[in-house]
């Protein structure tokens, strides 16, 4: 990805968009978010010597979300986040990919991602999260991050892609490798993007492995259903099914964790909703929707102008980019009320407020989402149920040094029964 830099040209001062993935704010970026909304809510900078717009507002970011005049511009060649068309994380199939490809793929991949599937996974879910909670409540205290956020989804994930439970711990370590790799290179260590390239290689390698011995002897899972695919005479390539495996373990593991992770921190911070959410669970749903608004695992969504287009009144020439700042759409007073408060209620009832972008919107919309917010509601169900107490160990909660995607490194609790 490209470099950025570290000023705005007509300014002369910092770029915001710097300031926004500045690493000393993680405990709390909002407030940043908010001066940056409140001083320029189309905020250009330069990248390398292309033009940027960070992108701060609610209607703006679902217009640049929804408008077929942005994509990732990769085929192209024209995206100012990777101009060099550099590829090596194995996610170009799905997850940056523009139409017609996107369309074909999702439309292929939906045939096996289905709601059918999915259930099939909430017994084996539940009952995976009541034996983690059977020894945190034994111990009396439990790493919500290590012992619960994480371990979940990396086992579905990999149930779901017929991967040995024996390779989930390498699995889950490539996850976080690849999820850390894509921040923008300026902000990674030369160790890091190493890493990246090479937890993509040998991620490439596991999987061209499975797909071959799915192919003499196919299963149920995920890999044995993409291999197979036909719709008409269209198919699926091996370079596909591979993109579309770590697209599935990357996106679809990582933003759930940090999805878990934040919610339960939100509710332990906020008594007064941890109480309501306890006086009437029927409200775990709704208030999973404002985990996703409150706290969304996605800060930044990066897209490229394909053709001239115009948003909030500002131009954008092919080939431009607008980095979507999703934490502050989220928090957009002129679509929220009370946008910094944390209300399990706020997308309950026949009015629920406006649509968050947790999973993003329009053709890019997060294809697990349907697998993370039934993760999520089985585990925050079980949570209430099966606790009296849930306390804070400690005062500061750690994050990981990450900017794109927002996570917490470590959750001590204490919890009782």
């Amino acid at each position: 990805m490209a470099t950025a830099s570290t000023s705005n040209p007509a300014s002369g001062r910092r770029s915001p968009l710097l300031v926004a993935f500045d690493a000393a704010r993680q405990a709390d970026p909002y407030p940043t978010y908010r001066a940056i909304r409140e001083a320029d809510p189309l905020a250009g900078y330069d990248m390398a010597g292309h033009r940027v717009t960070l992108v701060t507002r609610h209607g703006d970011t679902a217009a640049v979300l929804q408008d077929p005049a942005f994509g990732h511009g990769y085929k192209e060649n024209i995206s100012p986040f990777r101009p060099d068309g550099d590829a090596d994380d194995g996610l170009e199939s799905l997850l940056r990919s523009d139409p017609p490809d996107h369309t074909r793929l999702r439309r292929l991949v939906s045939r096996t991602f289905t709601p059918g599937t999915l259930a099939e996974l909430a017994p084996d879910i539940t009952s995976f999260v009541t034996g983690l909670l059977d020894a945190a409540l034994e111990a009396g205290e439990i790493d919500a991050i290590s012992a619960l956020a994480r371990p979940v989804p990396t086992r579905m994930i990999c149930r779901l892609l017929g991967v040995p439970a024996a390779d989930e711990k390498i699995f889950g370590e490539w996850a976080e490798t690849l999820i850390r790799g894509i921040d923008p290179d300026f902000l990674l260590t030369p160790d890091e993007i190493t890493g990246r390239r090479r937890a993509a290689r040998e991620l490439d390698a596991y999987f061209r492995d499975l797909i071959a011995r799915v192919r003499v002897r196919p299963g149920t899972d995920l890999v044995s259903q993409l291999v197979a695919i036909h719709l008409g005479e269209d198919a699926l390539t091996e370079s596909e099914v591979l993109a579309l495996c770590a697209v599935l373990l990357v996106a679809g593991h990582e933003t759930t964790v940090n999805l878990i992770g934040g919610g339960v921190l939100a509710l332990v911070q906020h008594p007064d909703q941890l109480a309501l959410l306890r006086a009437d669970p029927g409200l775990v749903p709704a208030a999973v929707e404002e985990m996703l608004r409150h706290d969304c695992p996605v800060q930044f969504i990066p897209r490229t102008a394909l053709r001239d287009t115009e948003v909030g009144g500002r131009e954008f020439r092919r080939g431009e980019g607008a980095m979507l700042l999703v934490g502050s759409a989220n928090r957009d007073p002129d679509a929220f009320d009370e946008p910094d408060r944390f209300l399990v209620a706020r997308y309950a009832g026949p009015t629920p407020a406006a649509r968050h972008f947790g999973f993003g919107t329009g053709i890019h919309y997060c294809l697990g989402a349907p697998l993370a917010r039934m993760e999520a509601e089985i585990i925050f169900r079980l949570l209430l149920e099966r606790t009296s107490e849930l306390a804070l160990i400690g005062s500061t909660p750690t994050y990981r040094n990450q900017s794109i995607i927002r996570g917490l490194q470590t959750l001590p609790l204490r919890l009782a029964a």
